[in-house]
């Protein structure tokens, strides 16, 4: 990558970061962290072994594709690199998919081409994005299996799993016909940006279809790359909710797991519900204090795991960030 744009993206990020950070209460952060003591770590370091298996499904997606027209190798600690700071620009950037994955993008395709390098991004995202859907939609069977239920809440579950039920065929279907074509052009009815679509479709014709062609033949040709990618996938989503396991037990010794799940399930969606905000500032917290309510965990509990959870979020992005100058020499 030219290193303007990886300053580009750097300084950016570094903006945003700082933006937030700024809005943290140190005082009550350092007062919580001292609470947490070695749990706090461990939550630290959950995600350095979250984001392998993040760069795993990735790896397998890439090299699914083939090695024809690859001018340069790339190792997995390489791409496990570019997935952290992937990852920690879109926590940055309002809209989420508007930083991260055009750094993938313009990070890898000096080694595979610009229309595998795009290919692989989009399919990693479809599966990253597909995954979530079956986790929220078994933590909707979870619900119903371990926990009481009432009318309101089972009218809720039902709109929840018909949602993801409707996400998962649609997300299916655009692994069977490829997303890049259609994905352009619906941007070609939005205002503003609705020109350029346009503009970008007809140039870029066959470049498109190459690239929907590519994201068809994983599904297709390789289901067993694409199980794995979502069954990976899927495995992070479960385990990440270590996390608030780990940090409730410094409060609530009686912490139980399957509970983490539900929690980290229903926070998940409300926080994506409000992509739109960077970091999801205010809807992550908003989602763990509904939860923990709904699962007759104290509200003081609820604030304490999000505090932590937005501290975790806040050094992981700094790492990320700071990764991004890290580019391999030679």
């Amino acid at each position: 990558m030219k290193k303007k744009y990886q300053n580009g993206f750097l300084i950016f990020g570094l903006v945003v970061l700082a933006i937030m950070v700024s809005q943290l209460d140190f005082q009550e952060v350092w007062t919580g962290v001292q609470r947490a003591g070695y749990w706090f770590v461990a939550v630290v370091l959950l995600w350095a072994a979250l984001y392998v298996l993040n760069t795993a499904a990735w790896w397998i997606i890439i090299k699914s594709q083939g090695t024809e027209g690859t001018e340069r190798k790339f190792s997995f600690l390489w791409l496990y690199k570019v997935t952290v700071s992937g990852f920690a620009l879109n926590y940055a950037t309002p809209g989420g998919l508007m930083g991260g994955e055009p750094y993938r993008i313009m990070s890898l395709s000096p080694y595979i081409g610009t229309e595998r390098a795009t290919s692989s991004v989009l399919l990693y995202v479809m599966t990253h994005i597909f995954s979530h859907f079956w986790f929220w939609l078994l933590s909707c069977v979870l619900y119903v299996v371990t926990q009481p239920l009432n009318l309101p809440m089972l009218l809720l579950l039902a709109c929840v799993a018909a949602f993801c039920l409707t996400a998962i065929w649609f997300f299916l279907k655009g692994y069977k016909r490829g997303i890049a074509v259609a994905g352009m052009r619906i941007l070609s009815h939005i205002p503003l940006i609705k020109k350029w679509a346009k503009r970008f479709v007809e140039s870029h014709a066959e470049q498109l279809h190459t690239i929907d062609q590519q994201i068809a033949a994983l599904h297709s040709q390789n289901p067993r790359t694409f199980f794995t990618a979502v069954l990976l996938e899927l495995s992070c989503r479960v385990a990440s909710a270590l996390e608030i396991f780990f940090i409730l037990l410094v409060i609530l010794p009686s912490a139980n797991y399957l509970q983490c799940i539900l929690i980290l399930a229903f926070t998940s969606l409300f926080a994506n519900m409000l992509f739109f905000i960077p970091l999801q500032l205010g809807g992550r917290e908003g989602g763990f204090l509904l939860s923990a309510k709904g699962l007759r965990i104290g509200a003081s509990e609820g604030i304490f795991v999000a505090l932590l959870v937005r501290l975790r979020e806040l050094i992981w992005t700094a790492i990320g960030l700071l990764l991004i100058k890290m580019e391999r020499k030679g």
